[in-house]
């Protein structure tokens, strides 16, 4: 962990106090390179300033919200996003990850849990991976190269998030057979994955959006009612 507590967070939100209180009990956890914003603004100055690694989002926020910030976010960088905001509806959770937030925590908080979750996310996409080379396979006209996180057609390019990649790989591994909704939370969130299954339908949908030509109606990625579901790979693909 000590290489991931080196990496940089950016802190968005309008609140002073809030700020300093996340920024504070990081600290004591052993992270040291964070970083400020308390607007849209302000936070894209700092984000291509010193390229954070990792940022906390608001969505209340004076000059936008955060789901607009997240969305510029995107355009040039695949950072791991982590909602923090007293927005606690369905709508706008849902919304959050859908737009490709790796999680949402709703205020008020326990300044563990969230130490927790962001040390999760962190572990993920910034622990050293393993040495075996990741596949690359084909489902119809779809290239899909886990090395990369890139899925590719003859029209488009596609980045898969931390999230989608661990979800897609775990369904790889496990090709042509169920894997439950449990064993795909577990492998994207961890062992502390309880309440997450309205947050894996919406990763599902989009990994659908990538890999299928129709995500409404899919060939592949298939939903197993009541138990979870099955990625259809041919032996020859």
């Amino acid at each position: 962990m000590g290489d991931i507590k080196n990496k940089k967070l950016l802190i968005v939100d309008d609140e002073y106090e809030i700020r300093n209180m996340v920024d504070g009990f990081l600290r004591k956890e052993g992270f040291g390179r964070i970083y400020q914003a308390s607007s849209c603004t302000e936070a894209l100055q700092v984000f291509h300033t010193v390229k954070p690694d990792l940022a906390i989002l608001d969505i209340m926020l004076p000059d936008g919200d955060g789901f607009s910030l997240l969305s510029s976010l995107r355009q040039t960088s695949n950072i791991p996003i982590l909602f923090l905001t007293a927005r606690g509806e369905d709508e706008d959770r849902l919304l959050g990850l859908g737009l490709g937030a790796d999680d949402y925590i709703i205020k008020p908080f326990l300044p563990r849990e969230l130490v927790l979750r962001l040390s999760a996310i962190m572990r993920r996409v910034y622990s050293p991976p393993k040495q075996e080379q990741r596949p690359i396979f084909q489902l119809g006209n779809y290239n899909i190269d886990f090395e990369s996180g890139i899925v590719q057609n003859d029209k488009n390019e596609y980045h898969l998030t931390a999230k989608e990649h661990a979800l897609l790989f775990k369904l790889y591994e496990n090709r042509n057979r169920i894997v439950t909704s449990d064993a795909l939370c577990q492998a994207a969130w961890g062992d502390d994955y309880y309440g997450y299954e309205n947050t894996l339908m919406v990763h599902i949908r989009r990994i659908r959006e990538k890999i299928e030509a129709n995500p409404s109606k899919p060939e592949y990625l298939l939903t197993i009612r009541g138990l979870g579901y099955k990625l259809m790979v041919k032996e020859e693909e």
